[in-house]
């Protein structure tokens, strides 16, 4: 270890409690410097000249020039730059970093910068798809053709924000022995090795990353960070001093990944008895103006085609739009929760054309065990789905509610949205991708190491997997260690991403603990390895999309009745209740912990989180202009968890992490709607969305 890294503070067990935890700006090194990204002022066009001042002693410019590799980020799909090249694409890409131990110096230098563009017609509608799929289940065609009825709609969904507490942050330094370490505020700490590895084109060895406490990531510390590292990585091979570059608020918002935006069109097939019997979609996405992981976000969206629903006859096609508006990325749900709204709306729609209970015909189609998935794989669990419905609706009193705000004009409305998340990579990509490896270290001491890439971001994996580890060893869970990620020292277990960590980490960590357990030698020192194995029932093919597109579902009912404001169109959220089926709850209250979360942030994205990209700028930048919950928004909520077990996860955990959002925006559009006595079809339902349905409706 290098004298540098010696100097990092670390804290102690007390301080821990104390909540002085340290986050990437609060850790300082002997003799670092700064980092500021100049970044484009135009949407798109070509850089036709840069004309750099001259640096006083110290400081530095980082560009495209000093990448020694390709200057493309390494992650699925490879076309984001680390910097611009002779094309911008989007406002705000990064040109070059200015480096230096003075931020108002560098502050004054970038001044002197002077950047001459020929300006081209940036592209926003949706015409070059970049990525496109498709798949089919049944024989829609035929269902089609012979309908009683034929019922068309549109939805619409807008960006959401991340709007963690820390904004993106990274700190590297070189190490004697010529390796570079890298300590950030990440969900993927392998994903950040292997892309500097590829921007440097140096050996494994040659590259450490360590985590520091994440300050909230919901998804926008998957990808981003590594644009981030390997910048960092050339300033450093150039600086041979330790580097920290933090982002402002502002460019946090104006320039990171979003939510995509989506435009999904829904067709069915009705028949006589008022039954659907085929669905037609087609999934557009806003992919901004790189790729990036737009790809396996297009996939898992159109795989939540069916809803938590059964339909025989599916044809889904989907694409990605390359715009020259900001890239999108992960968030939370991946492309379920775009999907979810217009599934669970449209479902509500199709009855109300038909004139049917909505109640009674979403509850006619639901999914049950022995079912085929939208692509024509199985549901072998159990699904208490009914289960969860039926307790819900009791506790929020929903059929009285309904009845009621139905027949009045006072503006009051309840809403339900049934939904599942599949629990895992998409596809193949937890077998043929990923192939999770996770480690237990037992210590002569008789302490037990969990050696895991599993990023504790808020979500509680300090605990649930030390408390998961002692219970099978009882061993009290003090004598379990869990740190934050090095990759010099845990291996591969995966990205913390696709509410996979307890259900496939933690699964892999129960069959370690099991062998351990039986093996135990009280005083030695003991090393117990496991690798992810696909279940041997699970088929996939990624070329047609058939097949399991996970090994296991959560399910879950969200009930959210609204008030909505008859002069200002404002919605008021009066009560929530949810009920989850998540297989078997490790720590309870850290789940309800993720289900009051995900389910503001779900009903946020609904009503209230607006973020508008015009003319390939952000309006929306800081958290005065971008609004999200706070507790005066909120009511008091009530959390339901029915036990389900799935057979191969830890004690019969699944995930749940993505389930408890996903269901969010189609449970209080659906309140709005009954208040209204309008049809929503896009979100977020603002006040001023509300007053033009009531106007020109």
């Amino acid at each position: 270890m290098s004298d540098i890294s010696k100097s990092i503070p670390k804290l102690d067990a007390a301080s821990k409690i104390a909540g002085e935890a340290l986050y990437v700006s609060d850790i300082s090194m002997p003799g670092m410097l700064y980092a500021k990204t100049v970044r484009s002022t135009i949407v798109k066009g070509k850089i036709l000249s840069i004309e750099k001042p001259s640096l006083p002693e110290g400081y530095f410019i980082i560009d495209r020039q000093d990448i020694p590799s390709r200057n493309v980020v390494k992650i699925i799909f490879e076309d984001m730059p680390y910097f611009a090249t002779d094309h911008i694409e989007h406002y705000g890409e990064p040109i070059l970093l200015m480096v230096g131990p003075h931020l108002d110096m560098m502050d004054e230098l970038i001044k002197k910068i002077k950047i001459e563009y020929a300006e081209a017609t940036p592209l926003f509608d949706f015409k070059d798809s970049v990525v496109h799929y498709e798949y089919a289940k049944g024989d829609p065609k035929s269902v089609f053709e012979r309908a009683s009825q034929i019922i068309e709609m549109t939805y619409e969904t807008g960006y959401q924000e991340q709007a963690y507490i820390e904004p993106q942050g990274m700190l590297a330094y070189p190490e004697v022995s010529g390796k570079m370490t890298f300590i950030g505020s990440i969900q993927c700490p392998y994903y950040v090795k292997n892309a500097v590895i590829h921007a440097l084109g140096c050996s494994e060895d040659q590259v450490r990353v360590i985590q520091a406490t994440v300050g909230g990531a919901f998804g926008g510390k998957e990808e981003f960070p590594s644009l981030m590292a390997c910048q960092l990585a050339v300033a450093v091979q150039k600086a041979q001093k330790p580097i920290k570059l933090i982002y402002e608020r502002e460019e946090d918002m104006e320039v990171t990944t979003k939510r995509h935006p989506s435009k999904i069109s829904l067709k069915a097939s009705v028949d006589e008895f008022g039954n659907v019997q085929g669905i037609i979609a087609q999934v557009s996405l806003d992919g901004g103006a790189y790729v990036g992981l737009s790809s396996v976000v297009l996939s898992r969206a159109m795989i939540a085609a069916s809803g938590a629903y059964t339909f025989h006859h599916l044809s889904v096609q989907g694409d990605v739009y390359r715009t020259n508006n900001v890239p999108t990325g992960a968030f939370r749900g991946f492309g379920a929760p775009q999907m979810f709204f217009a599934i669970e709306m449209f479902m509500n729609h199709i009855a109300k054309a038909t004139h049917q209970d909505p109640f009674a015909f979403r509850m006619r189609h639901l999914a049950r065990q022995g079912d085929q998935t939208s692509t024509s794989g199985k549901f072998r669990d159990p699904i208490i789905l009914e289960d969860l419905i039926q307790i819900a609706t009791q506790k929020a009193k929903y059929h009285q509610k309904a009845k009621a705000f139905s027949l009045t004009d006072q503006y009051k409305g309840i809403g339900m949205s049934f939904f599942l998340h599949g629990c895992g990579f998409t596809g193949s990509g937890e077998s043929t991708h990923i192939k999770a490896t996770v480690r237990l270290h037992k210590l002569i001491s008789d302490k037990v190491e969990i050696q895991v890439a599993a990023v504790d971001m808020g979500q509680g994996l300090k605990t649930t997997l030390p408390k998961l580890v002692a219970k099978i060893l009882e061993i009290p869970i003090h004598q379990v260690i869990f740190e934050s990620p090095d990759t010099d020292v845990v291996p591969d277990s995966g990205p913390t991403v696709a509410s996979r960590t307890t259900m496939i980490v933690g699964g892999l960590l129960a069959r370690a603990a099991k062998e351990l357990k039986g093996v135990w030698q009280s005083g030695i020192d003991q090393v117990i390895t496991k690798r992810y194995e696909q279940p041997s029932y699970i088929e996939w093919d990624e070329a047609t999309m058939k097949g399991d597109a996970y090994p296991a579902y959560s399910w879950g009912v969200n009930i959210v009745e609204v008030e909505v404001d008859r002069l200002t169109m404002q919605v008021k959220v009066k009560n929530v209740v949810s009920a989850y089926d998540v297989g078997k709850a490790i720590d309870e209250q850290i789940i309800r912990g993720q289900a009051d979360g995900g389910i503001t942030q779900g009903i946020a994205y609904g009503y209230l989180e607006k973020m508008v990209s015009q003319k390939g700028r952000i309006r929306q930048k800081n958290m005065t202009d971008y609004l999200i919950p706070t507790s005066v928004d909120i009511p008091k909520m009530e959390t339901i968890l029915i036990d389900n077990p799935y057979p191969l996860g830890p004690y019969g955990a699944k995930g749940a992490g993505e389930l408890t959002l996903v269901g969010g925006a189609p449970a209080v559009c659906l309140a709005i709607e009954m208040a209204i006595k309008r049809h929503i079809t896009k979100i977020p339902a603002t006040p001023e969305y509300l007053m033009e349905l009531i106007n020109h409706e």
